[in-house]
């Protein structure tokens, strides 16, 4: 099975209308790309930290999503891993756990509840 990377903001806008699994360190979105086979993407915004706190947690989601997707990775879908700030302390063996329970739960279609409206933000076109 061949392992691509998301490289483009338009792929990583559309997995964002995927299914979502939050944990406290990650939220994990996934969708169908049409057989293009397992792509993945990582984002850590500047909230999380400065850059070195940034690419550290890149460079640990990256380890986790070569050693997960292999076996676990829904085939022919986007997986795109989201930082959060539960992320940058937590137990690399502990999100790797993580990992493998929320591909399950894509993988039987269960996703988190929509979530809301952020307040005072209008609706965007799509």
């Amino acid at each position: 099975m061949t392992i691509s990377v998301l490289t483009r903001r338009a792929d990583f806008l559309a997995a964002n209308r995927g299914l979502r699994n939050a944990r406290p360190g990650f939220v994990l979105l996934t969708r169908p790309n049409d057989g293009q086979g397992v792509r993945f993407g990582i984002t850590v915004t500047k909230k999380i930290g400065n850059a070195v706190v940034r690419n550290r947690m890149k460079r640990r989601f990256r380890e986790l999503l070569r050693g997960a997707l292999p076996e676990h990775g829904l085939p022919d879908h986007d997986h795109v891993l989201i930082g959060r700030e539960g992320g940058r302390d937590r137990d690399f063996a502990q999100m790797g756990k993580e990992l493998s329970i929320v591909l399950k739960q894509a993988a039987e279609g269960k996703g988190d509840p929509a979530r809301r409206p952020r307040r005072g933000s209008k609706p965007r076109p799509r």
